[in-house]
């Protein structure tokens, strides 16, 4: 009873895909932090989308307007979503 859990959650975040490189890898941007993740489980991913990234894979894509209103529930929350990224 009482007792304290320090585990970690792992979330998913909306990621925008600011740029596709080679071998199934694109470089995403979430509030100015920029990563390179694996698209490799999302097909026909462009510059441009916005996709859910988790645990370095991008896992599916979804719409600008979902993504942002996504983005702010978390910062919302307290989450900072480029911490995660």
């Amino acid at each position: 009873m009482g007792r304290k859990d320090n585990r970690a959650m792992c979330l998913a975040i909306p990621v925008k895909v600011v740029q596709l490189l080679e071998a199934e890898q694109a470089l995403v941007d979430v509030g100015g932090v920029r990563k390179e993740v694996d698209v490799s489980l999302v097909d026909g991913v462009r510059v441009g989308d916005y996709v859910i990234l988790h645990v370095g894979f991008a896992i599916n894509r979804l719409d600008e307007t979902e993504a942002q209103k996504t983005l702010a529930m978390l910062r919302e929350m307290g989450v900072q979503p480029e911490a995660a990224a």
